[in-house]
């Protein structure tokens, strides 16, 4: 069952049953308390009772003087719910005031005085002794109904349960009252909030006047907006970059067959405008593919098979393919990794040989590619070094961003169209790790943090 929506409603009626517990446990002891005293109250006028009529007794009265006196014991008991018998060995009432009628009780001697209930009836309380009088056993009893008492802690109870109707009725009412306001500034926080759209991500929610735990949420709140504006912001560079890299190809193909259906040509110039749109469409497929490889990575739910790999030679493989390459620059491959990775072998392949071709394309002419491994607390460093001119610190941020590129011509056909890194970075969130770049004047290192296998040493 679903409690109420309204959370100053829910705080109020958890007052009222605080409250209501809270006077229910402060009414009980009280209650408790008040029976007790009375009790004692009880006990303590019956004990002195039996002193008085053990006093008559000492001072030399007898039993038949103290019968012609009963004056006496009205007087000395005062009310109706009072009673009182002097009774002999054999248990027969020699003196006995019972306006109720009880039964006379049977009790056992009792020297020194004993309190308890009545054995007939059980509203009634009783205290007796037993003592020698004119060479006779003899039994006082003194006893009290509990009528009395009854209705006093009857009338107790129902003044508790209406004091803590009444509190219970009060705490909910002060306590919608007090949770309204209390709730005052996160209405007006959900009322700036509700005031930010697309249009308007780069607002931020003010705290500086709200609660301690208020400006909490603002912080929280204002974190996800800029995370927010920062995706929208990606998303939008996002699509103007694909729509600029769709362009260039596109632009080619219509121009290139408008040319050519401007007059008759020979079979050879069609020919070479089909080998031409060939090359375009084959650009076009790749960058296609590699959207879809990247959509594939970053799905949360992909299930990854992974396993150990030896890092040294899947390095030296990868070395071996691009060593062409990097001969053909003047450049040498060295491979410095060791240990053991857990992975998925295609995107590790894949990632290292981005970041390879990277080094390739943007380190200097004549420099040496340097593949380093480092371990750290259960994960591996993979690092690629290069050498060249440094990379600034506003652009390695962008470094990763899909269909970013350094280079300001952003047309050459060759490579990935500026997708390399970004594989990277989606390769390395995949496996728990993380893609970053780190530059000076002396050499920039891409770094690929991946887990490490328990057997992996550097």
């Amino acid at each position: 069952m679903r409690g109420p929506s309204s959370l100053s409603l829910r705080l109020s009626l958890l007052f009222a049953l605080v409250t209501l517990v809270l006077l229910g446990g402060l009414g009980a002891y009280l209650y408790h308390a008040l029976g007790e005293q009375i009790a004692w109250r009880d006990d303590q006028m019956l004990q002195g009772r039996l002193e008085r009529m053990e006093a008559l007794l000492d001072d030399g009265e007898s039993i038949a003087a103290l019968r012609r006196r009963p004056l006496l014991y009205a007087n000395m008991l005062g009310n109706r719910e009072s009673l009182l018998w002097i009774l002999d060995a054999q248990g027969t009432p020699l003196i006995e005031v019972n306006p109720p009628g009880l039964p006379v009780p049977e009790l056992p001697s009792a020297p020194e005085g004993r309190l308890g209930e009545h054995p007939a009836v059980e509203a009634t309380r009783l205290a007796w002794r037993s003592l020698d009088h004119d060479g006779r056993r003899l039994t006082l009893v003194a006893g009290k109904t509990l009528d009395e008492r009854e209705r006093m802690l009857a009338a107790y109870r129902l003044r508790l349960w209406l004091a803590m109707g009444v509190g219970a009725v009060l705490a909910c009412v002060l306590g919608w009252a007090v949770a309204r306001r209390g709730l005052r500034p996160v209405r007006r926080l959900a009322d700036r909030a509700r005031m930010i759209d697309v249009a308007h991500l780069h607002q931020r929610l003010e705290a500086s006047d709200e609660t301690t735990e208020l400006r909490e949420l603002s912080r929280a709140l204002n974190q996800m907006l800029a995370r927010l504006e920062e995706g929208f912001a990606q998303l939008s560079r996002f699509s103007e970059d694909l729509a600029h890299e769709m362009r260039t190809p596109l632009g080619n193909l219509l121009g290139a067959t408008q040319q050519a259906l401007q007059r008759e040509r020979a079979s050879e110039e069609y020919r070479q405008l089909l080998g031409s749109h060939v090359e375009e469409y084959e650009r076009l497929s790749r960058m296609i593919e590699t959207m879809l490889f990247l959509a594939r990575t970053e799905q949360p739910s992909q299930t990854l098979p992974r396993e150990v790999l030896d890092l040294g030679t899947l390095v030296d493989q990868l070395c071996d393919y691009f060593e062409g390459m990097a001969e053909d620059d003047g450049r040498s491959l060295v491979n410095r990794t060791q240990g053991r990775v857990t992975a998925n072998l295609d995107l590790l392949r894949r990632a290292l040989a981005n970041l390879i071709d990277n080094a390739l394309r943007h380190g200097g002419s004549g420099t040496e590619i340097r593949l380093v491994s480092r371990p750290e607390a259960g994960r591996l460093r993979l690092g690629v070094i290069s050498h060249g001119a440094p990379i600034h610190d506003a652009e390695r941020e962008r470094l990763f961003e899909r269909f970013y590129r350094g280079d300001p011509a952003r047309s050459r056909p060759a490579g990935t169209g500026g997708l390399g890194l970004a594989i990277v970075r989606s390769v390395a969130q995949l496996h728990g790790g993380e893609a970053w770049c780190e530059s000076d004047a002396a050499a920039t290192v891409f770094w690929l943090s991946l887990p490490a296998d328990g057997g992996g040493r550097d």
